[in-house]
């Protein structure tokens, strides 16, 4: 917040600072004044402003003189100083060349001030090297601790000697101030030569004749101010009243010295005249110690800039010849600044080597320098794809800040071109560099639009690269974007493209995409168009079942069974038998395809359940609520077999067929007369458990009834050894001699230790059929064949039994007249009757023997 305060302050001052200043100047008619960034000229008494046009908001800067600052000085030097600053800046408008500063606006006079537009200024060179005065306070941050490189410094002197060159050799004009105080450094970085306050017109007009300068005398009595700076002056000024070209080189050897020596020329005079001509006659004998600071390259040469003669020191066109300036960063920057003069090729050749030159430069240099020139070609679009990877490669040493204000505003109208293609190439090449650096809301309104464009581009190795980096910036995409703009056109390059790759990559850009997406996007949009994908090769396969397998893992995300069921699954399980597939690759579409299976299953096995539950629960509620109203109803009616149940009957499906009900009806909970101790039972439970048990008890207390087996209406013939059968019979009735035996008497006693229990040989006569517990001993009839009427098998108890009293006494039938026995129907004997005896007819020992043969 005191930031921001203090901005408001600085801007609210300088705002009345040249409300003060220039009212009724012209120049604030046609320009707007930001802020004071430096000041220039003799003295430094020129305010620079930055500032900009109104109509066309081109940059500029203000050069302003306020009057009120010669308000100390004498009448006369009052009138002189003014006389020189406008001859000064009307000097400079009519000059044009690169290295003499640039003036947009002529001078202009108010009452209060003078004022002038130029090109946009960083500073002063005396600014550079400290010098402060008629600056704001405290100094602006872009000149703390600023420090000028060596290839700045290089650039700058070569820029300055060849503005001295075209001032010597083209106009005839001796400079006659050169100083840091009249250099200036454009906001570019370029040094530029102003300050033309004191500067000589060559008098002879005549090309034939030698260039003739007038010389003034340097008045004592004048305001230092308005008279050249003595520090700076050739000794010739004062030692033999004479001056040239060559005076303006010892100005400028006394410039690089300072350069070098944190801005202090050789000697201070203080503008004291008698303490100039003292040091300039020390200069003839000048100690080589006092040129040290000066670099190798360049220390000989300032020695014979600073020689005495004036004929031993070389000219312009020589000083920018040296050796010293047959440096890379130095001709890379020359060469930018002579690019106009240059046909495709040769423009072409130089931008293709610039790499290597942008990486060994100062980043400054490259910002400042570099960069301008550069974008100046942008108007040209063949050669774009040539220095687009020159901006791009300086951008990657920049902030945000830097990028947004010196680059991205020149690379908005690029990214709309769309031929030639390899500017898509290198912006895709480079996207990365570029979300890094736009703002957020420049890349939903430049960059993307740029992507929809490759997308829809032919060029295979752009639309890769596009799939390719789209990914990397997906959180940046609003969703109404991702689904009107990006998704449709990632689908339909998928399903019209003749490359493989393109379409592996859509399928990966898209899987890549999954988790920006939400559930329902994806089930609508991404999983339909999967099977619409014309082609089956295994890369194919792999990235659809990738997607696939995303969306079903994903824990955003998910699938329906119901569209795994009816439409994932159908689609996938052709797939699986492609023959392209490797087994790697079979694995893991077996795997998912299980998976999905497993996944339905479960969940349709779980709602299944629990249907069944809900109907097991409504059924128990219905029968404990008939069997409270009818307590005369002991067992509930059997359900009637359903369709389905007839149906599959016989087929061995009947432990699927209702089996899930069956389970369910035995997880049922059953009242049987225990209470669980733990769970916590309202009075109106304990009261329907207690009707429960008391129902139960009266059903356990009735007797059981068993039906009785109904009587065959005709008898079964079946095959039997007769004669193992009439042995057994007879050895039967042998045993049971015993008469008059009641139903329920104890069997045993003589004669009956290896008695049949009942039940026990259902063939033979005389067995008993098993009965209920509590029931009567029932017997077996033999059949009537062998039993003739009016006979029986028991005899009185003091008769005995031999093989003579079980042989007919009449009607002896031979063998093969006798009928075979007949299966006799089991009687059952109800519990509440007594067993009739039955009679059996003893045979005979001659129809024993007859039967044995």
């Amino acid at each position: 917040m005191d930031v921001l305060n203090k901005l408001c302050s600085t801007v609210s001052s300088t705002v009345s600072q040249l409300s003060s200043v220039l009212p009724g100047n012209p120049v604030t008619r046609e320009f707007e004044a930001t802020c004071h960034i430096a000041s220039a000229g003799p003295g430094l008494l020129w305010k620079i402003y930055q500032g900009y046009k109104k109509s066309t908001k081109q940059e500029a800067a203000i050069f302003v003189f306020e009057k009120r600052q010669l308000e100390r000085w004498p009448r006369g030097d009052r009138e002189a100083m003014l006389e020189t600053l406008r001859r000064g800046v009307s000097q400079l408008t009519r000059l044009r060349h690169p290295q003499i500063l640039i003036v947009q606006h002529p001078l202009e006079e108010s009452r209060e001030s003078l004022a002038f537009a130029t090109e946009p200024v960083f500073a002063s060179l005396a600014n550079i090297l400290g010098s402060t005065e008629n600056m704001p306070s405290p100094p602006p941050t872009h000149l703390r601790n600023y420090k000028l490189f060596e290839v700045e410094i290089k650039y700058g002197l070569l820029q300055v000697g060849e503005g001295l060159a075209f001032l010597h050799s083209d106009v005839k004009l001796l400079h006659h101030n050169i100083c840091p105080e009249v250099i200036v450094v454009n906001q570019q970085g370029a040094w530029k030569i102003f300050g033309f306050d004191f500067c000589i017109h060559n008098h002879n007009t005549q090309d034939s004749q030698e260039p003739y300068w007038p010389f003034v005398e340097y008045s004592p009595t004048l305001h230092p101010v308005a008279q050249p700076s003595l520090d700076y002056l050739a000794p010739e000024h004062a030692l033999t009243l004479s001056h040239s070209p060559a005076s303006d080189m010892f100005s400028l050897g006394m410039l690089i010295l300072a350069l070098h020596n944190s801005g202090q020329p050789l000697n201070n005079n203080n503008g004291d005249w008698s303490s100039y001509k003292r040091n300039a006659c020390e200069l003839k004998q000048l100690p080589a110690s006092r040129l040290l600071c000066v670099t190798d390259g360049l220390r000989e040469f300032v020695r014979m800039m600073l020689n005495v003669t004036p004929e031993l020191r070389p000219d312009a066109h020589q000083f920018t010849k040296i050796e010293f300036f047959e440096d890379v960063g130095v001709k890379t920057l020359n060469y930018l600044d002579s690019l106009f003069q240059w046909d495709n090729l040769q423009k072409s050749q130089f931008y293709k080597g610039l790499p290597q030159i942008i990486q060994n430069l100062p980043h400054r240099v490259c910002i400042y320098r570099i960069l301008p020139c550069l974008m100046k070609e942008f108007v040209n679009p063949t050669m774009v794809p040539f220095v687009l990877p020159n901006v791009l490669l300086v951008a990657e040493n920049c902030s945000k800040e830097e990028y947004s204000q010196h680059i991205l505003p020149h690379l908005k109208p690029v990214m709309k071109m769309q031929d030639p293609i390899q500017i898509l190439l290198i912006f895709m090449q480079k996207m990365e560099l570029l979300l890094k650096l736009t703002p957020a809301e420049e890349i939903k309104t430049d960059v993307l639009p740029m992507l929809y464009r490759a997308l829809e581009s032919d060029a295979q190795q752009i639309q890769e690269l596009c799939l390719s980096v789209l990914p990397t910036f997906a959180g940046l995409i609003d969703y109404p974007a991702m689904k009107n703009a990006l998704l449709p056109r990632i689908k339909r390059l998928c399903i019209a493209t003749s490359y493989i790759s393109v379409r592996v990559n859509c399928l990966v850009c898209v899987g890549k995409l999954l988790e920006h997406l939400d559930k329902w996007l994806v089930l609508d949009e991404v999983l339909p168009f999967l099977p619409q994908i014309p082609s089956r090769e295994p890369a194919v396969l792999m990235g659809i079942l990738g997607i696939y397998k995303l969306a079903l893992t994903h824990k955003k995300l998910g699938i329906t069974k119901e569209l795994m069921a009816t439409k994932i699954l159908p689609f996938l399980m052709p797939l699986s038998i492609e023959n392209g597939l490797t087994l790697n690759q079979f694995n893991a579409l077996m795997t998912v395809i299980k998976e999905m299976v497993s996944r339905v299953e479960g969940e349709h096995r779980t709602k299944l359940e629990q249907l069944n539950s809900i109907q097991q629960e409504s059924k128990s509620v219905s029968i404990n609520l008939s069997t409270n109203n009818n307590p005369s109803q002991l067992v509930p009616a059997p359900q009637p077999q359903s369709e389905l149940d007839q149906m599959f009957s016989g087929l061995g499906l009947d432990s699927f067929i209702g089996g899930n009900e069956k389970n369910e009806t035995s997880k049922t909970p059953q009242v049987n007369g225990n209470i669980n101790s733990s769970t916590s039972l309202s009075l109106q439970d304990k009261q329907r458990l207690v009707m429960q048990q008391e129902t139960q008890q009266r059903l356990q207390a009735q007797p059981v009834l068993t039906p009785s087996a109904p009587a065959q209406s005709k008898a079964q013939t079946s095959v039997k050894d007769l004669t193992a059968t009439l042995v057994e019979s007879n050895l039967n009735q042998i045993k049971y001699t015993r008469p008059h035996i009641q139903t329920g008497d104890q069997v045993g006693g003589t004669g009956w230790q290896n008695a049949v229990r009942p039940g026990a040989s259902p063939q033979g006569f005389g067995a008993f059929q098993t009965a209920p517990v509590g029931a009567q001993w029932q017997w077996h009839s033999p059949p009537p064949s062998f039993m003739p009427p009016q006979q029986s098998v028991f005899t009185s108890p003091h008769q005995k039994s031999s093989l003579d009293s079980l042989l007919p006494t009449a009607d002896k039938l031979p063998m093969n007249r006798m009928q075979a026995p007949m299966q006799q129907p089991l009687i059952t004997v109800s519990p509440f009757q007594q067993p009739q005896q039955q009679q059996t007819k003893a045979l005979s020992s001659s129809e024993i023997n007859d039967f044995l043969s």
